[in-house]
C-alpha cells in the first residue's frame, strides 16, 4: 500500500494523545481537559482517513479542513496543559511539535485543495 504521510503521522500523534491522556487521568487525576485534548488530538486522524475516502473534492476538503481545526484545537488544549503544569516542558515541547508539524502539512493540503 502507498504510504501516506498524513495519514502516518495523525495515527501516531494519535497513540501519543491517548497516552498522554491516560498519563493525566491515571498520574495527574485531570479529567476535563485531558478528555478534550483526547477528541481533538484523536479526530485529526479519523478525519484526515475519511478524507482519504472522500466522494469528492469538496468532501476532500471539508474533511481535510475539520482535520487541519482539529489540529489547531489540540494546539489550544496542549498550551493550556503545559501553562496550568499538568505536563512537563519536555514532554509539552515534543508532542507540541508533532501538533505543529500536522498543522502546518494540513494547512498546505487544504491551501492546495483551495485553489
Amino acid at each position: 500500500m502507498k504510504e501516506n504521510v498524513i495519514l502516518d503521522k495523525s495515527k501516531a500523534f494519535a497513540l501519543r494523545i491517548i497516552r498522554l491522556y491516560q498519563f493525566l487521568c491515571e498520574t495527574k487525576k485531570e479529567y476535563v481537559l485531558s478528555k478534550q485534548v483526547l477528541r481533538s488530538g484523536t479526530s485529526i486522524g479519523a478525519n484526515a482517513k475519511e478524507a482519504a475516502h472522500a466522494q469528492s473534492k469538496a468532501d476532500f476538503y471539508a474533511k481535510m479542513y475539520i482535520a487541519y481545526k482539529e489540529a489547531n484545537e489540540t494546539e489550544y488544549w496542549l498550551e493550556l496543559l503545559a501553562e496550568s503544569g499538568y505536563i512537563e516542558k519536555e514532554a509539552f515541547d515534543s508532542i507540541y511539535a508533532d501538533c505543529k508539524e500536522l498543522i502546518k502539512i494540513l494547512a498546505s493540503i487544504t491551501k492546495t485543495q483551495k485553489k
